[in-house]
């Protein structure tokens, strides 16, 4: 039986220091003289996307296999940037690992998937966990997105984040080793957990 989570991870991470807070004005025109690659804005912080440990790579690749049998692979996507709510856009356009859409991907050439366009958002997270179940879970639930799993590479688990409502996810579960769970839009396919993490 999942593991219900009673904590509050929704508090944004501490700052320990004054930092700029950006745009995505800022980031398209850094990107446009090709100032950086790999970086992914969120409220305003340029989180690093490099350098993914092994672990982390397997269990992206295995957890983006399955997806792609179970919704087809015109409908998976791998670190595709997205709108979150138009009051979080200027400070925000996270790519999330895998984006599982309700419309072929090919139909986005000009504009990132809004929130009504995602079934499923799926983060991997071995170094960045306190940032995927805090402060991502707070924008993506604010987002409306309907449903957020949290591969936690470290625990072995997937942390489950469904019913958006007030800023914040209302049901928290934590599916552990022998456990399985299934996609709200694909309830008939299930997840066993323990060999998603082979690592």
């Amino acid at each position: 039986m999942p593991t219900l989570v009673t904590e509050a991870p929704y508090r944004p991470v501490p700052l320990d220091a004054p930092r700029k807070r950006w745009t995505r004005e800022d980031c398209a025109l850094l990107d446009s003289v090709g100032a950086f690659e790999r970086l992914e804005l969120v409220e305003g912080e340029l989180i690093n996307k490099m350098g993914k440990r092994r672990p982390h790579q397997i269990v992206l690749g295995l957890t983006m296999e399955w997806l792609t049998r179970v919704f087809g692979t015109r409908f998976v996507s791998q670190e595709t940037p997205i709108d979150v709510r138009p009051e979080d856009n200027p400070s925000s356009e996270p790519e999330p690992d895998i984006v599982v859409l309700n419309r072929d991907y090919t139909e986005f050439r000009e504009t990132n998937p809004q929130p009504n366009n995602i079934r499923l958002l799926v983060e991997v997270s071995d170094s960045t966990l306190s940032l995927d179940l805090n402060t991502k879970a707070a924008l993506y639930a604010r987002a409306g997105i309907i449903e957020y799993w949290v591969m936690d590479v470290g625990a072995r688990r997937i942390v489950v984040h469904r019913g958006p409502e007030a800023g914040r996810y209302s049901q928290v579960a934590a599916y552990g080793d022998s456990e399985s769970v299934a996609p709200l839009a694909a309830p008939e396919s299930a997840l066993v957990v323990g060999p998603a993490f082979p690592v």
